[in-house]
């Protein structure tokens, strides 16, 4: 480094940045890599530019100024596309000092040996930011820093790279990395092996030789009490009253709104939380805070850019529960039908619950078919009658086209075999988060518009309106209230998993020919 060494007494501390020479590179050799504007000249916008600003600040001996930093935003918001840029600058920008010039504003060069890891705990976060690089560096810079684009890796200048990573903690231990993108740390936890990563990075980091690796984390607002890398980052910012040593936490989130239900106040935040991303669409933002299948925790995290967690909110609008009912109406006889079972053997309850299978464009129907419940609360001495509930399968049997029957095994292996040693279409669901999410939100959003409907029975209702949701980053899903609680959901449980299977499957195309008729009429006729 050949720039003067100490800092002039005249310079004003908005130029204490490399920033300024950050947002020139990244207009002169960085496009826009998608969107109507794709292939322009990249240009920040004046919020981003902020953040770009803050995030090279430096010191009076240049040092930087944050170490490790966090931008937090709604969905939408660009968070992928800054740091993408960011990446690119590390790779091949002006990113370090270099020293004062002779006006007293600093000299930013390229790093000499950049090391750049775009990381994530699954492999389609990371894709989401390096998908932008192939366009968003130009021909010339293409030609000038000597880029080889490839889909995990791209090097720069024979001497640099960035790298996808979602590797384990150990394989991650010992990399001399210069720049790292925590990706969507609201969803790294300990489970999933995000706590250790994140702490292996910043290990990484840390053994830099000049002190000027760092790590930014981008998220949304994270779940409290899911202990998520992105919750102990803020919860460190928040107790230290927004003071952790070079910690740059930045965030744009709507006012404190009480009724997401008022749409004037409701348009007011989003626009607060959306800030100057301007191509996000406010109205159809409102329509999917109103759609009644997002439930609230989502609507405020991820849109109002809000830590909340909303506790004992209900798992179904239970205005479109209602909407949907068709007392009297039934599923036909030999109909095509999918059996959704769920049920402890003693304390609690068993549900088994049909839908019917239906082809494209129609709207199937759902019915309770057997419930069995303890009734009284009692704590022992209540146990479901097995021999009953599988006389209440195999009636189902005979009543209707039954393609499958969905269940968790627990607790009822031995019984299930037999159904399934008798020929009984039992298909094994086990209530994993993984397999029970996509189907519990499957199932809401099929009530939610119109692409549902149910008998209105009564218990299956009590069941459906006893359900809490537990919000999770892996998927929302349905509960009890409390463990012990004695308000049964095993029916809306047990409704879920037959609606997913009986979506999966199509209706079997009806005899056109009555083959017995065929025969009877031949023997009648002696033809036969």
């Amino acid at each position: 480094m050949n720039g003067v060494r100490s800092i002039p007494d005249t310079t004003p501390a908005e130029d204490r940045t490399l920033g300024w020479q950050v947002l020139a590179w990244t207009r002169a050799y960085l496009l826009q890599p998608d969107g109507p504007n794709a292939g322009e000249p990249w240009v920040f916008t004046p919020e981003q530019a902020r953040v770009v600003l803050r995030w090279y600040e430096i010191d009076e001996a240049g040092r930087f100024v944050h170490r490790r930093g966090v931008i937090r935003r709604m969905k939408g918001a660009g968070k992928d596309p800054t740091l993408a840029a960011l990446a690119c600058v590390e790779l091949c920008g002006p990113c370090r000092f270099d020293g004062w010039d002779a006006r007293g504003l600093p000299v930013a060069v390229e790093h000499p040996a950049p090391w750049v890891q775009v990381a994530a705990v699954a492999q389609d976060q990371t894709a989401t930011t390096m998908r932008l690089f192939p366009g968003m560096f130009s021909a010339a810079a293409l030609d000038e820093f000597k880029i080889d684009l490839g889909k995990t890796i791209i090097y720069a200048r024979g001497v640099g790279q960035i790298e996808a990573v979602t590797s384990s903690p150990r394989a991650l231990e010992g990399k001399r990395t210069t720049l790292v993108i925590l990706n969507e740390t609201q969803n790294w936890l300990s489970s999933n092996d995000g706590l250790a990563m994140a702490e292996a990075i910043r290990r990484n980091l840390a053994k830099s030789n000049d002190g000027s690796a760092r790590g930014v984390e981008l998220c949304n607002a994270h779940l409290p009490g899911e202990g998520s890398v992105a919750e102990l980052t803020f919860e460190a910012w928040r107790r230290a009253n927004g003071s952790v040593s070079g910690l740059y936490y930045d965030s744009l989130e709507a006012p404190p709104i009480a009724d997401l239900g008022d749409l004037d106040a409701l348009r007011a935040a989003l626009l607060a939380a959306r800030g100057d991303s301007t191509w996000l669409d406010v109205d159809r933002l409102l329509g999917e805070v109103a759609d009644p299948t997002t439930p609230e925790w989502v609507s405020r995290r991820f849109y109002l850019n809000q830590i909340v967690a909303v506790e004992g909110e209900r798992w179904m609008n239970m205005e479109a529960w209602d909407a949907a009912a068709r007392p009297g109406e039934s599923i036909p006889d030999r109909a095509d039908v999918a059996l959704g079972f769920d049920g402890s053997r003693t304390g609690d309850a068993t549900a088994l619950v049909v839908v019917s299978i239906v082809p494209s464009g129609e709207v199937p129907h759902l019915d309770v078919v057997a419930l069995q419940e303890n009734v009284t609360g009692a704590a022992g001495g209540w146990e479901v009658d097995m021999e009953q509930l599988m006389a209440d399968v195999r009636a189902a049997c005979r009543r209707w086209r039954v393609r499958e029957i969905a269940a968790d095994l627990t607790f009822w292996q031995l019984p299930l075999r037999i159904l399934e040693g008798e020929g009984l279409p039992v298909v094994e669901m086990p209530q994993s988060l993984p397999r029970m999410a996509p189907a519990q939100a499957g199932f809401r959003q099929a009530i939610g518009h119109g692409r549902l409907t149910h008998s209105g029975d009564p218990d299956l209702r009590r069941h459906v309106a006893n359900a809490v949701l537990v919000p999770s980053s892996r998927g929302d899903k349905l509960a009890k209230d409390s463990k012990s609680s004695p308000r049964r959901i095993d029916l809306a449980v047990a409704a879920t998993m037959a609606h997913s299977r009986a979506t999966q499957l199509t209706p079997q195309r009806p005899r056109i020919i009555d083959l017995n008729k065929v025969v009877l009429d031949a023997r009648r006729a002696g033809t036969w």
